[in-house]
């Protein structure tokens, strides 16, 4: 299999920084995957891509050196092994809220006897080669997302899950579960990724979490090395919002925010 950037960067202890495709277009995803990122998100969640979106996406992502990864729907076995077998290195799964949550989502990403994921390389097979089934076990990342309060009682369950190297933070979901707007800066909500990132600490596993250019630093004091800087629908949105307000001679008001 090729190297996996993302991987390298957690054995490496440096931070990883990555970007976020809301937006169902193979040239989004070249754009983003030559743009000297270790990892590149579709977003299958919330992003407007389908699955049919996703495959062009993956192969325009192929050709960076990034680490092609997918957002899948939920926590469902089906739509993880799909992208898997699509050609994604890592998957990022929602709402994962227990040990028994995080067991299952490992589970989907890797072959018996670890696992229970289907055989059918279907894209994966012929980009990686014949060696793939035997070491995609360990190669291809499983990035529970923790962004609940239940999650968040539950973190050291969650961590020491055999398989999880890395969680990812859901802030709009982490504010709204603690009764915050997204966006919210209440100390409790501060409080909850203090929680998060000492119990990473302890367990061995990489912090990750949604951000922007402008707050990644924050994001890397406060511990996380996994971070999502850029994403096409902000970046496309705020472009247009400046160039139209310069163009008026106003201030146009841009937001970093994508959810």
């Amino acid at each position: 299999m090729r190297p996996n950037p993302l991987r390298e960067k957690f054995a490496a202890g440096e931070p990883a920084l990555g970007g976020w495709l809301a937006i169902p277009s193979s040239v989004s995803a070249e754009v983003m995957a030559t743009a000297g990122l270790d990892y590149v998100c579709i977003d299958l969640q919330h992003g407007l891509s389908h699955f049919s979106d996703a495959v062009p996406m993956l192969q325009a992502l192929t050709l960076g050196g990034c680490t092609p990864t997918a957002r899948v729907p939920w926590n469902e076995p089906g739509i993880i092994g799909k992208v898997l077998d699509a050609g994604a290195m890592a998957v990022i799964v929602p709402m994962v809220n227990s040990r028994a949550e995080c067991e299952a989502a490992v589970r989907a990403t890797r072959y018996a006897p670890e696992g229970a994921r289907s055989f059918g390389p279907t894209r994966v097979g012929a980009v990686e080669g014949p060696g793939y089934v035997t070491e995609a076990n360990a190669n291809v990342t499983c990035i529970p997302m923790v962004e609940t309060r239940q999650a968040v009682d539950s973190i050291d369950d969650i961590l020491t899950v055999p398989g999880v190297e890395a969680i990812y933070v859901g802030p709009g979901d982490l504010a709204i579960s603690l009764g915050h707007a997204p966006g919210s800066e209440d100390p409790d909500f501060h409080e909850a990724l203090a929680t998060i990132v000492d119990a990473c600490g302890r367990h061995g596993v990489v912090p990750g979490i949604h951000a922007t250019a402008a707050t990644a630093a924050e994001r890397l004091g406060r511990g996380f090395r996994m971070i999502t800087v850029s994403a096409d629908l902000v970046g496309l949105r705020n472009a247009i919002a400046t160039d139209v307000a310069t163009a008026r001679g106003t201030t146009g008001r841009v937001s970093d925010s994508l959810y």
